[in-house]
């Protein structure tokens, strides 16, 4: 009973201050508006409080002012207001370290459900001065602090986790500082409605593909069939090694893959429809297993959905295709 009473406060307040964060974010959405792939932070943009060690130094320099008034000492004033100086010139600093900053996207990286979707930032220092202990933020999730020299950009990496498949939205982040001193936290809010793509996880338990479709050898398949030598190609991670020319490699120390013509070709279909699960989203589990163990040992394979069908091939054009449609399958469609 007692342990209810104490946590009742604590949800209370939090509520309370969730409710005034979500007013705080619209207000500055209507204030800003959307920003473009590239913004450049202006003064009006980044705003600045002092931290918890910043009002204890500030209480500090009140109480050394009080007692200097009280004893008339010289040398105390001396202290008090060097003390004083210095927290205005760590205010303004800590402001100036982000104004002029330029932000641009730097695109996404597909990931599986599950998966942190890796966001990155490129921030770029015009200026003539450096910009000491950057960060970019969301919520609770945050990014390494980086330094940038006069006229340097870096990549700043921001994680989102991930629960479903389809688009990832990022619709609001931060940059902020603490430098110098960590008396003052200096910030601005960027909203560039970013997204990132999702596909759906790799079922664990997926069952056996259907049978391969086996084609006899009309046409050269540069990574299977061992029939007719056809020549060597640049060597591609998951070539088989009893492909690899090692005569070759030893003479040139360059890896290369032998090519062979004539050999019987095989090709699966993956179709949807074709999947006795009820769940949709179990069925596009099972398919991405079945297109990655695909793409994994080079074989032909193509992809049926509702109103969508990709002919057998393989490589990462085919991976990349076949995921998407299935990460922005509708389930309507069935």
């Amino acid at each position: 009973m007692s342990s209810t009473l104490w946590q009742f406060p604590s949800r209370v307040i939090g509520s309370v201050r969730e409710r005034a964060m979500r007013r705080v974010r619209r207000w500055a959405r209507n204030r800003q508006g959307t920003d473009g792939d590239t913004t450049q932070l202006r003064p009006r943009r980044v705003y600045i409080l002092p931290t918890g060690v910043g009002l204890l130094f500030g209480l500090m320099a009140f109480a050394m002012l009080l007692g200097s008034m009280n004893y008339n000492n010289n040398l105390s004033f001396v202290l008090t207001f060097v003390l004083i100086g210095i927290g205005f010139v760590s205010m303004h600093q800590c402001q100036r370290n982000l104004v002029g900053l330029d932000l641009t996207f730097a695109g996404t990286d597909p990931v599986f459900n599950g998966q942190a979707v890796r966001f990155r930032i490129a921030i770029t220092n015009h200026s003539k001065s450096a910009r000491y202990g950057i960060r970019i933020y969301h919520d609770k999730t945050e990014s390494d602090v980086h330094d940038l020299q006069p006229g340097e950009s870096k990549i700043f990496i921001l994680p989102i986790a991930t629960h479903r498949r389809g688009w990832v939205h990022l619709e609001r982040f931060g940059i902020r500082t603490l430098f110098p001193f960590e008396l003052f936290r200096s910030w601005a809010w960027l909203h560039m409605d970013l997204k990132g793509l999702v596909y759906p996880s790799p079922s664990e338990r997926a069952p056996a593909p259907p049978p391969s479709r086996v084609a006899q050898g009309h046409r050269q398949h540069d990574a299977r069939g061992e029939e007719d030598f056809a020549g060597l190609r640049k060597y591609s991670e998951g070539d088989s090694p009893k492909h690899v020319a090692w005569k070759a490699y030893a003479r040139t120390g360059q890896l290369l893959s032998k090519q062979f013509a004539g050999a019987d070709t095989s090709s699966q279909w993956f179709d949807l429809a074709e999947l006795p699960m009820a769940d949709l989203e179990e069925r596009l589990s099972i398919l991405t297993r079945w297109i990655v163990n695909a793409d994994q040992t080079r074989e032909d394979y193509g992809l049926r959905v509702p109103g969508q069908e990709f002919p057998p091939a393989h490589g990462d054009a085919q991976r990349r295709q076949c995921l998407e449609t299935l990460a922005l399958f509708d389930g309507d469609q069935r």
